[in-house]
């Protein structure tokens, strides 16, 4: 059956993969690779791990040769906007397929390769080529990457200023690459991927981010809209470091006789509401009775363990957290 169909395939529907051991049927995978290739998701990963699938076998799975080539386009775009050292050719439709970009030599500013576009420009500033004198500053432009981007022209309305705003909201620049990506208001996190280069950032401070940038004091929550003020993130942090100690004790009490008396209860009442079906309805009262007992036992034997482990480990990393994390960054 295929996890992703749900459909009986015989064992020939399986395509075998280099990069993991998960199988799905040949008809999903290929129209997992077409909305992948189609949406820029490259490279593509497993559809049921992170492993990336190898180069032959998206070959192998996208039929059509116009995916295969725009694959390739995108893994290409992926390589030069990792790589520090190139630049984009700023003329119109001119894409890297066409050769359409420099990498870095001892000159200055160099040609550019593809025959007909012939167009020059700086290294640095990306103007055109001005081999006479210095780079001229260039104005900055207004950010879709900030709220508070004002429109370039003074005489636009208001309507229009609150429309700018807006949309500065939902479309904001990748911290790496600064491709374009616009974030749909539905309310989802704000850990965002971009499917560009691959960076991982967060939507609010627009910073490359680690898996515990949500759980750090930094401002930014992961479902809110507005990152929290200075003010009321130093609030924040002094309370924690002053009331740790003793919401940590009152965490620490609640959860010891939880744990204790509640996993016997738990397994006394999970082993006693054995179902028609199940085996221990077919026990005899005594037996039952047993098979209760017994379970309730040894759960009182196995729970003080958990509690141990459970209390010995969460506390010292909620007390390292609070006074690690946090006074670190109330001290910057």
């Amino acid at each position: 059956e295929c996890p992703l169909c749900l459909l009986p395939q015989p064992p020939e529907a399986f395509p075998s993969l280099a990069s993991c051991s998960h199988r799905s049927c040949w008809a999903c995978l290929e129209q997992y690779l077409r909305l992948a290739v189609s949406e820029s998701r490259v490279p593509v990963s497993c559809p049921h791990c992170p492993a990336a699938l190898q180069h032959s076998d998206v070959h192998r799975l996208l039929p059509e040769p116009a995916l295969r080539d725009k694959y390739e386009e995108f893994l290409l775009r992926r390589l030069l906007v990792a790589d520090p050292g190139t630049r984009w050719c700023p003329a119109p439709d001119c894409s890297p397929s066409q050769a359409g970009f420099l990498i870095a030599w001892s000159h200055v500013g160099l040609g550019m390769p593809r025959e007909g576009c012939g167009t020059e420009f700086c290294y640095h500033c990306r103007q055109p080529w001005h081999p006479d004198g210095p780079c001229a500053p260039v104005p900055p432009l207004p950010s879709l990457a900030t709220p508070t981007a004002q429109l370039a022209q003074p005489e636009e309305s208001a309507h229009g200023e609150a429309l700018a705003q807006a949309e500065a909201e939902d479309i904001k620049v990748c911290p790496r690459c600064s491709a374009f990506i616009m974030k749909i208001n539905d309310g989802s996190c704000n850990r965002m991927n971009c499917t560009v280069c691959g960076c991982l950032f967060c939507w609010l401070c627009l910073r490359e981010i680690s898996d515990v940038h949500f759980l750090s004091p930094s401002g930014c929550t992961f479902w809110g809209k507005r990152p929290w003020s200075r003010t009321r993130r130093i609030l924040w942090q002094l309370g924690m470091v002053l009331g740790a100690p003793m919401v940590i004790s009152l965490a620490a009490g609640i959860a010891v006789p939880v744990i204790t008396i509640g996993i016997p209860i738990y397994m006394g009442r999970k082993v006693l509401a054995g179902g028609p079906g199940s085996r221990r309805s077919s026990l005899s009262g005594c037996q039952q009775c047993l098979s209760v007992t017994s379970s309730v036992l040894l759960s009182l034997f196995v729970s003080p363990i958990i509690t141990a482990l459970t209390v010995g480990v969460g506390v010292p990393l909620m007390l390292t957290y609070v006074y690690g994390t946090v006074v670190l960054s109330l001290c910057r």
